[in-house]
């Protein structure tokens, strides 16, 4: 009787000691969505030290800090694949824009341009800390740039196995996969060869091939079958960035381009697409001359502009090019920044063209628009693409969502809305409103989604032993209030988000902390 007696105390004790576990944070009350695409399910959260360590319903359990989420939603952080943080990540390390839109981690390194310095870049974040994770990919722009420069034409041997090393060397620094931006120059001069011999080596790696394709207009079929083709041939997964078929005449097109990813898919390729919510892309000025024009770098670009009949051929072709798109004039390209002259920002290129005192005829504004790219060129944002589309490819289940933007410094210049508002737009105007994808739905394609393909193992889900990066939103007034016309403005309904289990956004208030993380890919060796 007496070793039963000290038996059942000594179980009372470990039963009241696990009730009363202290932990870093409780969150409870919520309706959690776990990230898997599964219903949402009531529940409490715990963290500590930055991992989730309980979930259900966690009676009596004690916390440094307990937050009743009654009424909201609670989900993963969102990993946005598609962004450009390179240099803003240094200015702005609070990253404002992505933390209000939910966003925990982002993939960076995009289009081809990249830090092709890996270890250092990796460093520099250690030290400076930012409020979001990151994750970086190596970009082919920068790596060709670094060996080539602008050059117009094929490596040789020894070029492209330097290039080879630069890739390699950047995914045992922790780069994710390789990225390609085959409209910009130098990488619209490469070769599909050329492509698939650097993919090879992220491959080995177990990285990730992620393309702004060649083409998103009239060829954008011949595009995307290159993609596969290259990861076919590589053996690498592909992700095709911000997928959209562009201009009037393409229209429609999504249909069958969507067909294109589910046959390879079906092949037995590994290819997802991402896309941001909107009917307007952005991207440099300098897309609108024809590639050839800005081969061996500024000097000779300055050289063909001062050439009267070259620069005759460059005005030529932009002008074939704008029929082809049936458009009349320029008034579709809006200026987001310009910092020759800071005042045409928000203005389109018709509406400069009249600013600059020359006549209402579309060969005055490619005058316009040659002027300023030999001025340095602006970002701009192009209205091109069609809503139905939009919403055609946002239905397709291995799409996910991306900002394609960078950390913006509040209040500067005239950035495209989707750098405040991308999730918040889909969750609010394209779940709740028009109900396209379920809720359920649109959280996987921001969190297990993506955290798979870009291997960011303990990110994307709601599950025990995961990384605490958490949002906690309100679904009934989540929405972005970023515009076109007036895009500094933070997205509405998220009262918490965490990153690594610290709060971050607190009540709908920034904190400053900054907790984020480098996520170095699957082939980082540390020494």
């Amino acid at each position: 009787m007496i070793v039963l007696r000290y038996m059942a105390i000594f179980i009372l004790a470990n039963s009241v000691n696990s009730f009363s576990q202290e932990y870093d944070l409780l969150l409870t009350g919520g309706r959690i969505i776990d990230g898997t695409g599964n219903s949402w399910f009531y529940g409490d959260v715990a963290v500590k030290d930055g991992k989730i360590i309980a979930i259900g319903k966690l009676r009596n359990a004690g916390a440094n800090r307990i937050l009743d989420v009654k009424g909201l939603i609670v989900a993963p952080g969102f990993v946005d694949v598609h962004t450009h943080i390179e240099g803003s990540d240094l200015k702005v390390p609070t990253a404002g824009n992505f933390i209000f839109d939910g966003v925990t981690s982002v993939v960076t390194g995009n289009c081809g341009s990249s830090n092709t310095n890996i270890a250092n870049y990796f460093s520099r974040l250690d030290s400076i800390k930012t409020s979001i994770n990151v994750a970086t990919l190596i970009g082919h722009n920068s790596v060709r740039s670094v060996v080539m420069g602008d050059s117009q034409r094929d490596p040789s041997t020894e070029e492209l196995q330097q290039m080879e090393e630069l890739v390699s060397e950047a995914m045992q620094s922790g780069a994710v996969g390789f990225s390609t931006g085959l409209i910009y120059v130098p990488g619209t001069y490469a070769k599909t060869p050329e492509v698939i011999a650097l993919a090879k080596v992220a491959s080995r790696y177990n990285g990730v091939y992620a393309s702004h394709i060649r083409d998103e207009g009239d060829y954008v079929t011949e595009a995307i079958e290159e993609a596969v083709n290259i990861g076919r041939q590589s053996n690498i997964p592909v992700e095709i960035s911000h997928f959209k078929v562009t201009y009037k005449p393409n229209w429609g097109r999504s249909e069958k381009t969507l067909q294109q990813i589910e046959k390879a898919r079906q092949e037995g390729i590994d290819v997802t697409v991402d896309q941001y919510p909107y009917i307007a892309s952005s991207t440099s000025l300098n897309t609108v001359l024809p590639t050839w024009a800005f081969g061996g770098g500024n000097d000779s670009l300055r050289y063909r502009l001062e050439d009267v009949s070259i620069r005759k051929k460059i005005k030529n072709e932009m002008l074939e090019n704008l029929k082809g798109k049936r458009l009349k004039n320029y008034s579709y390209a809006v200026v987001a920044r310009y910092s020759t002259d800071t005042t045409l920002n928000g203005k389109n290129i018709s509406e400069v063209n009249k600013l600059q005192g020359r006549k209402s005829r579309v060969r005055d504004e490619a005058e316009t628009i040659l002027e300023m790219v030999a001025n340095g060129g602006a970002q701009m944002v192009f209205f091109s693409i069609n809503e139905s589309d939009l919403k055609k490819i946002m239905q397709y289940p291995f799409t996910m969502f991306a900002s394609d933007a960078g950390i913006v410094r509040y209040g500067s210049g005239v950035p495209h809305p989707r750098a405040y508002g991308t999730n918040a737009r889909v969750l609010g105007h394209y779940v709740r409103d028009l109900k396209i994808i379920t809720l359920e739905e649109a959280i996987r394609r921001m969190t297990s989604l993506p955290a798979q393909k870009f291997q960011l193992r303990d990110r994307g889900l709601i599950r025990e032993g995961m990384a605490a990066d958490i949002v906690v939103f309100d679904e009934t007034i989540v929405g972005d209030r970023s515009t076109f016309s007036k895009p500094h403005a933070y997205s509405s309904g998220f009262r918490y988000v965490l990153v690594n289990g610290q709060i971050v956004v607190n009540e709908g208030k920034h904190t400053g902390v900054r907790s984020g993380a480098v996520l170095p890919g699957p082939g980082y060796r540390t020494e």
